[in-house]
């Protein structure tokens, strides 16, 4: 019996809730969490929490942004309360891999083909800081001018005097001609009025158009994310698998960013059968290191699976290219990765193995989102049995999915607040070799 706690639990996992004070032996504190008619939630704290150690357990599935601001005001009512320490359960953190969209890293996005020179400028002149580059002595103001006049240079020989235009003048109108008219016998040739902005005038941009999948300006929400919690007045956070571990930058608070790893390791060396003659898989590049840690914590062969996004058309989705790094011929291969949403990446790397070979293919992850029309497609895939862990809501999916296998992780969180409540080290829960 842990004393001097409350377990406060969110409407996102309701399960997981009762898993974790069943095995503290504690109830889950009395509280009124809902909505207004109009949408606004509602939220009161039925039981004391002063001078109380308090720990919100709100996952981030389900309805994303409802939940979010359900816990950030579950945290403020608790330090209304009086409570001594609020800690932000969130077996998966919501908005922590937005910055996966894909866009140019190499540069600014210039179509293909040889240098081009809209005024005279070579794609190396370009920056992905800066599009269209940033005016400067010997560069033109915009890659849209039809000449290649300098304007820093000819502008500051320009004078004005009483409102007269004086030699050296340059723009749409002409300088005079020795016969005092205003007009060369060019004026016809004449390049069109310009703009110091590209996007003012898009008939003067030649070559200048996004490739498709750039994003230009892509919010990322992550450090605002974390300014709200700690600005609701959370005081710790506990959370599992971070999709990016540097994350945990994003706050002024403490992160516990447990593993996945050892429930997915024991998983292999209980439901595997010969798993040391089996492939270790990454999905991607992102989570080799992933993946290679498990392979080498059991003394198990790895394989890569390099995929590169290549975009067709400004309105297509991405197409993914894949490529297979290692032997897989004759084995059976286990799919590692942190997190599937719409699946799609898991499923077309195991349909990668079974084409090179492969004999039966598993897929462990920790956090199973599987939104959309994901249980199809794994139903449909060649994966033939998917685990993940229950740190979102897994009743639903497995009814309709059979390949899928869920693992408890409410054990691994009761201890994590055990300890931290006593003021114990978990670093014990990442000892798992």
């Amino acid at each position: 019996m842990v004393k001097n706690i409350v377990i406060l639990g969110g409407n996102s996992h309701p399960q997981l809730v009762e898993n974790v004070c069943n095995i503290l032996g504690i109830p889950p504190c009395n509280r009124i969490l809902g909505k207004f008619e109009v949408g606004e939630s509602r939220c009161e704290i039925k039981d004391s929490v002063r001078g109380k150690d308090v720990y919100i357990i709100q996952t981030g599935a389900g309805s994303v942004n409802d939940n979010f601001v359900d816990l950030c005001i579950m945290i403020s009512a608790c330090k209304t309360g009086s409570a001594r320490r609020v800690t932000a359960v969130m077996p998966l953190f919501p908005y922590s891999r937005q910055p996966d969209l894909p866009y140019n890293k190499v540069g600014a996005p210039l179509t293909k083909g040889p240098a081009f020179s809209v005024s005279g400028i070579k794609k190396e002149d370009y920056t992905f800081e800066s599009v269209p580059a940033t005016p400067s002595p010997n560069r033109p103001t915009s890659a849209g001018l039809s000449n290649t006049a300098d304007l820093s240079k000819a502008l500051s020989k320009t004078t004005l005097s009483n409102g007269a235009r004086t030699n050296g003048a340059v723009g749409p109108t002409a300088p005079t001609n020795g016969h005092g008219h205003g007009h060369s016998e060019s004026t016809s040739s004449q390049a069109p009025p310009f703009t110091t902005h590209d996007y003012a005038n898009h008939t003067l941009i030649n070559g200048f158009q996004a490739k498709p999948g750039y994003k230009q300006w892509v919010a990322q929400a992550g450090i605002l994310v974390a300014d709200l919690l700690t600005c609701a007045g959370a005081d710790h956070v506990i959370t599992m698998d971070l999709h990016d571990p540097q994350y945990q930058g994003f706050f002024d608070v403490p992160v516990d960013n447990l593993y996945g790893k050892p429930l997915l390791q024991r998983y292999i060396q209980q439901h595997i059968p010969d798993f040391k003659e089996a492939v270790i898989v990454s999905p991607d590049a992102g989570g080799a290191k992933r993946a290679t840690a498990i392979a080498d914590s059991l003394g198990m062969d790895f394989a890569l699976i390099h995929k590169e996004r290549r975009p067709t058309k400004i309105t297509d989705r991405q197409n993914a290219t894949m490529m297979l790094v290692g032997n897989v011929a004759g084995r059976v291969c286990i799919l590692v990765d942190d997190l599937a949403d719409t699946a799609n990446t898991i499923t077309r790397a195991a349909k990668l193995l079974k084409k090179e070979g492969a004999t039966y293919c598993y897929a462990l992850l920790t956090h199973g989102v599987l939104s959309g029309d994901a249980i199809p497609r794994i139903n449909a895939s060649a994966l033939d049995k998917m685990v993940v862990t229950n740190s979102v809501p897994q009743s639903e999916h497995r009814a309709v999915c059979p390949k899928l296998d869920v693992l408890d992780i409410s054990p691994v969180f009761a201890e994590a607040i055990r300890r931290v409540h006593h003021g114990e080290s978990i670093s014990v829960l990442f000892q798992y070799d």
